[in-house]
């Protein structure tokens, strides 16, 4: 197939699995994973190899730079132990755990003589740390509170910075033979401060160009360039292209968005930023898919078991050793967040590709592969799939708590039932003793109906405030489709919405941001 083809038809399957996993109550990123294994084992399209090169090229920058884009540095920063604690600390405790239980598990039971502990620490580096694509993919289409969002969107971000850095560490000091603590530091210190630099540096310069622009489709383009140029320029020096795209992001939303943008250049700038995320993670889910041998799994689905109990424990050990020292600190969080963290603990693309970056001489080279492979499709599998019966059971998910769906169908029948009743009424179809009794009766259900919603909304926490802010908001798309129709059919001109049209936007904006209009 030629490479045009081959794209048109991937952004087909992942509608088409969009709307499917929508209808079916499936989370998306593990419906396109498994359409991905159903269509690579038929061969149904011939997708392209999900390499190093291409991820890093084409997918990995613009999804870092949306996740970091729409992350909130005041918030961030509330919350900065905890989040750098995972990330730094965090994922070198799990690479040595990961690597110690490993060995120990596949030695105890005499699966793979030789597999020695310098392997098995490449293997923790390459899958101890959550992949941003997977997890932010994943927690963007469940409802969970806000601080505990930050908390993940905020590790994955920078874990994955970690863990590629800690690889190519651990990496070259298991086929050079010998390792330096100090120079590792040192090395570590360098690749990431350096990624800091530079995309604080577009960050920052992007941020400027914007406050001096008018212009949404140029500052939009201003915004790619920041994203996708801190990471070539990063890589290009040697240092992490992931860590830089971070901070161009942070630096975009935070400072360029809100300080240099108008409402409606936000708006289209957070809008083409969406759908990029969306396209961009549908694709790779996809490919994740296609990349997997279902044959080679299931030949080595012991040592992928063992792998994934011991990816998920080191996990479960830092993470609450985490909670349990900030306990006493102003970012004491619940224990079933520590529950949510742990599971939520998914590995993603990017752990595929550093295992394809494994050198031949590596010994074990075949089965860290194929036991990242599994590690990677089981954790999207059988983590994605339970996420949200496990989000409700603990009481975290929003979304899984409203309580108001029974009550507002019965408003709606209701309200269906009292129009019919008008229109037959006013058709002289009902004799007027009919029509008095049939009023009185659909009316009463009508009051019950409305009760029985304003006592389920006012149960639910913040569930009534949260339906009004989703009022406003389709209130003020309303009110700017009517505008945009106006200028359209050459009632009003460009220049006189333009006013109402930045209006408009501001209240936008201040509704999304959870701001309730008096």
């Amino acid at each position: 197939m030629r490479p045009e083809v081959i794209f048109v038809a991937l952004l087909a399957i992942a509608t088409a699995v969009a709307v499917v996993a929508r209808r079916v109550r499936l989370p998306y990123t593990v419906a396109l994973v498994v359409a991905g294994l159903a269509l690579g084992t038929t061969k149904f399209v011939h997708a392209p190899h999900l390499t190093k090169e291409l991820l890093f090229a084409a997918f990995l920058p613009g999804l870092l730079f949306e996740a970091a884009f729409n992350l909130e540095f005041k918030k961030f920063w509330q919350n900065r132990r905890a989040i750098f604690g995972l990330a730094i600390p965090g994922v070198v405790l799990a690479i040595t755990l990961t690597g110690l239980f490993l060995r120990t598990e596949l030695s105890g039971l005499h699966l793979h003589s030789g597999f020695g502990l310098g392997v098995a620490l490449v293997f923790g580096a390459m899958i101890a740390s959550t992949d941003p694509i997977a997890v932010v993919a994943m927690f963007k289409s469940l409802g969970v509170p806000k601080r505990l969002a930050i908390l993940v969107e905020g590790e994955s971000l920078l874990n994955d910075g970690t863990g590629v850095v800690l690889f190519t560490l651990i990496l070259g000091a298991v086929t050079n033979g010998h390792f330096s603590a100090s120079q590792g530091l040192l090395d570590f210190v360098r690749v990431a401060g350096m990624g800091v630099a530079i995309g604080t540096l577009f960050g920052y310069s992007a941020s400027k160009l914007t406050a001096r622009i008018e212009d949404p489709l140029v500052e939009i383009t201003i915004t790619t360039i920041a994203a996708y140029g801190s990471f070539v320029v990063a890589e290009q020096f040697h240092f992490s292209g992931v860590i830089a795209t971070v901070c161009a992001g942070m630096w975009c939303g935070n400072v360029g968005a809100t300080e240099g943008m108008s409402p409606s250049t936000r708006l289209a700038v957070h809008s083409f930023w969406e759908y990029v995320a969306f396209a961009l993670n549908s694709v790779v889910f996809l490919l994740i898919g296609f990349q997997v041998q279902l044959t080679a799994l299931l030949a080595a689905w012991k040592v992928i078991v063992l792998a994934w109990i011991a990816v998920t424990a080191a996990r479960a050990v830092v993470v609450y050793l985490s909670v349990a020292i900030l306990r006493r600190t102003s970012e004491s969080m619940p224990w079933s967040w520590a529950a949510v963290l742990t599971w939520g603990g998914l590995r993603g693309g990017l752990s595929m590709v550093l295992a394809l970056a494994l050198p031949n001489a590596l010994p074990f080279r075949e089965l860290l592969i194929t036991t990242t492979y599994g590690v990677v499709i089981v954790s999207i599998l059988v983590q994605g799939l339970t996420m949200g019966p496990l989000l409700r059971r603990l009481g975290v998910t929003e979304r899984g708590t409203r309580n108001d769906g029974a009550a507002r169908a019965r408003l709606v029948a209701a309200k269906a039932a009292r129009e019919a009743l008008e229109l037959l009424v006013k058709n002289g179809s009902l004799h007027p003793d009919s029509a008095t009794k049939l009023q009185r009766s659909v009316e009463r259900e009508f009051t019950d109906a409305e009760g029985a919603l304003r006592a389920a909304l006012e149960a639910e926490q913040d569930g009534g405030e949260r339906e009004l802010l989703d009022a406003q908001r389709q209130l003020l798309l309303a009110r700017k489709d009517a505008v945009a129709r106006a200028v359209r059919a050459g009632v009003v001109t460009d220049d006189d919405a333009h006013e109402l049209h930045a209006e408009l936007d501001a209240r936008l904006l201040r509704v999304m941001d959870g701001e309730s209009e008096p």
